[in-house]
């Protein structure tokens, strides 16, 4: 049986979207191969770290993957000294982790942390005579650029070497949209790109599915986050600096009066607390911030939207894919998007029919869209989230993503 390594940053139990993609990933493909991962103690949300004794590497078990979890300094994220040291210990200690494994056919990496998660599977395969997949995730320092959190270029061009460099010597570059192979591309001027794959990320469309609000788990989160007989705005996800949240929260000032509307923002990151400021200074008493909710408890959680938004910074279009767009369209809710024309989550929403999308810093298209939404029959609003999970069950399956991803690492 063929080993692969996946040097993964974020694995189960952390919370992190491409951590449950990853663990759902090799919990599919343990069978196949002899799986190992490398990844960081659990924290991403405030997890609780399963290294009790405080060791650097400490070896834990999945089923049949062979976990080596490292422990790292925590994480300030609205710090960008912090952030460096995490990234630079990651990849040392990772480095180690990975020189210390024997007989590896494949080293799996993704793009996280940013430029050194591909040059950690770049350096493995010199040193292993391995096969690397690269798994872009989020294309940087294109992404560090559009949020503007570096003006220095020479540091953008070093960091855009690094990754280049990453991408052509691996073995297959994964993307997760048809706009960041066309970043791929464009990165090597369309000559001697590659070799790549476009793999979309995924749901369990089988856990996720769509729930009417009177189904009583969702019952008692209304009840307990005191949202009943409201039409809800949600934005589930991370709070980061890549979606213009910071900025998006000031519609919320317009909607103020409207008692039985409600904005309800789930999860963590570094403009949370910025937003939490601007809705507590302007008296904004409809708006809601809760924790990242547990995995098993998701699928009521999304299902307890009216609509939910699905946002991206200006100028990530080609960069990333908000992989919580798969996880709205699989609970059937309608979408309001916040995207570029020709970004991969647009195209999905205008193909589908399941949703509305307006330009990122279009506030008043924003505030517009919720009108639209609020004013709306709703079993029009229904039909449209419907058309979303239909569409998903038809294209975006995660059985079809899975085997495309074995398919890939067979072919190697």
């Amino acid at each position: 049986m063929k080993k692969i390594v996946f040097v993964i940053n974020y694995f189960y139990p952390d919370l992190a979207s491409t951590g449950q993609l990853m663990t759902e990933l090799c919990l599919s493909l343990q069978n196949d191969f002899e799986i190992t991962v490398i990844a960081a103690q659990p924290g991403y949300a405030g997890e609780e770290s399963l290294n009790k004794n405080n060791k650097i590497f400490e070896v834990d078990y999945l089923e049949n993957i062979k976990i080596i979890r490292l422990r790292l300094p925590n994480v300030n994220k609205l710090s960008k000294v912090s952030r460096l040291r995490y990234i630079i210990s990651y990849f040392v200690l990772a480095n180690i982790a990975l020189f210390k494994e024997k007989n590896i056919d494949i080293i799996f990496t993704i793009s996280q942390p940013p430029i050194l998660g591909g040059l950690i599977g770049t350096i493995g395969k010199f040193i292993k005579k391995s096969k690397h997949i690269y798994n872009i995730q989020d294309f940087n320092p294109e992404q560090i650029e559009a949020i503007r959190y570096t003006n220095k270029q020479f540091i953008i061009k070093i960091a855009k070497a690094i990754d280049k460099f990453s991408c052509y010597y691996s073995d297959a570059v994964i993307v997760v949209g048809n706009d960041m192979r066309e970043t791929l591309k464009k990165r090597f001027k369309n000559i001697n790109v590659p070799v790549n794959y476009v793999i979309n990320n995924w749901t369990n469309e089988s856990e996720i599915i769509p729930l009417d609000k009177s189904e009583s788990c969702i019952q008692i989160f209304l009840r307990e986050n005191n949202l009943q007989d409201k039409f809800i705005i949600m934005y589930s996800g991370n709070l980061g600096l890549y979606y213009d949240l910071e900025n998006i929260i000031k519609v919320t000032k317009y909607f103020k009066d409207y008692y039985d509307l409600a904005f309800v923002f789930i999860g963590e990151g570094a403009v949370k607390r910025e937003m939490q400021e601007y809705v507590n200074k302007h008296n904004i008493y409809n708006v809601f911030f809760l924790p990242y909710q547990a995995k098993e408890f998701i699928k009521y959680s999304l299902n307890a939207a009216d609509i939910h938004l699905v946002v991206n910074q200006r100028g990530i279009k080609g960069v990333s894919v908000p992989s919580k767009i798969y996880g709205v369209m699989a609970a059937g809710k309608p979408i309001l998007g916040v995207l570029e024309k020709g970004s991969e989550a647009c195209m999905l929403i205008e193909k589908s029919h399941s949703g509305i999308v307006v330009e990122p810093q279009n506030y008043e298209g924003i505030i517009n869209a919720i009108k639209q939404y609020y004013s709306m029959n709703p079993d029009d609003r229904k039909k449209i989230g419907i058309n979303g999970r239909n569409y998903l069950e038809k294209y975006l399956k995660r059985e079809m993503s899975i085997d495309k991803y074995r398919d890939v690492i067979q072919s190697l």
